[in-house]
């Protein structure tokens, strides 16, 4: 049963602090410091209040019913279970009464819990209230239109203050880009960016008039993401373009599948063009660099070596969600000067911090991610396939950039991702302002929105068409 629910002036004001949000943790340095993530916190409080305030003016509580969102559940849980105590630790020069717990880090475990939750109620509200094809094609505009400017910006600064963000703020440990502190970051954001004006092209829902202002943007994102100096948004960069090219072409169409692959390779030759015309050759040889360079942050092989140990150590249950410092330093066999905290390898820090039970709810999410993504990309609507197919690039781009990096960690990152992941979801339902259009007899219909209302006894009222 189809029932109607009123678009009220809590979901409006939800619905722009959700686009806000995705624009304003990337310009707050990536909201990796403690203030900038406090104000996040307080944000996602606001939307819980929002989204209470839609459901008692439009009389029902909406959620998404998307079993994306149990892994996520299922992480803060076991984030709680974790942190239980069971029992005392023996007694360590003189102190007593230290309780044990699965955690070797309770209070890093308890702070990633809490950041787990908050990223949980933004993901939920992302997936709840993009609920029209005008929310869909705002969010979708809002993003490649931030991703351009973002570029523009980032490619400015580094041509009139490499070392200072916005001109103010030098970070003397790390190689700044953009806004972020890290250019591994900015890489990653610009990933997931042009994946969306790219998709939308790759499957032919740009018209003609367009098409100069979007491989404009693809463009001089893409140059500004190789201007980074990001060796694995290279590789993502590359990967990504690959499976948008798979993902897009009929496997018997080999014209189709060759006339892509050329598009692929001029653009990718025309982002290294750009890339060389506005940095010169060191805009290439930064990679090089990067891949030579004696500090410890790059040097994944040994870190890896000992994250191995952690996970032997530590299973079935894991090191603590957040506790990968802690668990590393016992290991190392270097001089202990600079603490790792990271793995550089988000697949095996999973398994270092949440063992067996962190690989399976990883490998959940991603198994339904992909499930879902190849099955909306089927829907007859060009505009939903595009945004489908490219958003699952963006997604794949980062899984494939989480081999090399902690990109996800740095918290503008992973609300784009969550972003991302809605709009795979989002791109295959139905929603009551869709444009009618002559739908391929084979092609795969859309679904009704899988958004249930509960009805709490007051009068449902018109605009949002939801299942019931």
């Amino acid at each position: 049963m189809i029932k109607e629910i009123e678009t009220t002036w809590a979901s409006k004001i939800l619905f722009f602090l959700l686009c806000a949000t995705v624009v304003l943790t990337a310009l707050a340095y990536g909201t990796v410091h403690q203030p900038t993530i406090a104000i996040f916190y307080i944000v996602a409080v606001i939307v819980v209040l929002l989204w209470a305030a839609d459901a008692f003016f439009s009389g029902a509580v909406r959620f998404n019913r998307s079993l994306l969102q149990i892994p996520i559940i299922a992480t803060v849980l076991y984030g709680i279970f974790q942190v239980i105590p069971f029992g005392s630790l023996a007694e360590t020069a003189g102190v007593t009464g230290i309780s044990r717990t699965v955690s070797l880090d309770p209070y890093w475990t308890k702070i990633a819990t809490i950041h787990f939750f908050a990223l949980l109620i933004f993901f939920a509200a992302f997936l709840t209230f993009i609920d029209s094809a005008k929310r869909l094609r705002k969010i979708v505009t809002v993003i490649i239109v931030f991703g351009f400017v973002f570029a523009f910006f980032a490619i400015l600064q580094t041509v009139l203050s490499p070392n200072k963000i916005y001109g103010i703020y030098e970070v003397p440990y790390a190689t700044p880009f953009g806004s972020f502190v890290n250019r591994h970051n900015f890489a990653a954001y610009m990933e997931m960016t042009l994946r969306l004006p790219l998709g939308l092209m790759f499957v032919g829902a740009v018209g003609k008039d367009r098409r100069l202002l979007y491989i404009t943007a693809i463009a001089l994102m893409g140059v500004a993401l190789l201007l980074s100096g990001s060796r694995g948004g290279l590789v993502s960069l590359v990967a990504a373009v690959v499976f948008l090219v798979i993902l897009t072409t009929k496997t018997k169409n080999y014209n189709q599948f060759a006339l892509k692959i050329g598009l692929a390779v001029l653009l990718l030759a025309t982002i290294v063009a750009g890339s060389i015309l506005i940095g010169g050759e060191s805009s290439l040889t930064r990679l090089a660099e990067t891949a030579t360079s004696q500090d410890f942050s790059t040097s994944r092989t040994h870190i890896w070596k000992v994250t191995l140990k952690i996970i032997t150590n530590n299973l079935p249950f894991g090191a603590g969600l957040s506790a990968f410092g802690v668990a590393y330093t016992p290991f190392d066999s270097l001089n202990g000067l600079e603490r790792v905290e990271q793995a550089h390898n988000d697949y095996l820090e999973v398994l270092a911090n949440a063992g067996i039970v962190g690989l399976i709810i990883g490998a959940f999410f991603i198994f339904r991610l992909f499930r879902t993504g190849l099955e909306n990309a089927k829907t007859s609507n060009t505009f939903r396939r595009g945004v489908c197919v490219g958003a699952l690039a963006g997604c794949f781009a980062i899984l494939v950039h989480s081999l090399f990096d902690f990109v996800l960690h740095t918290t503008a990152i992973s609300i784009l991702f969550l972003m991302l992941v809605s709009l795979v979801v989002a791109s295959g339902n139905k929603f009551p302002d869709d444009s009618r259009e002559v739908e391929p007899r084979r092609a795969k219909k859309s679904r009704s929105a899988s958004v249930t209302p509960i009805d709490n006894g007051r009068r449902l009222r018109k605009s949002k068409t939801v299942t019931d």
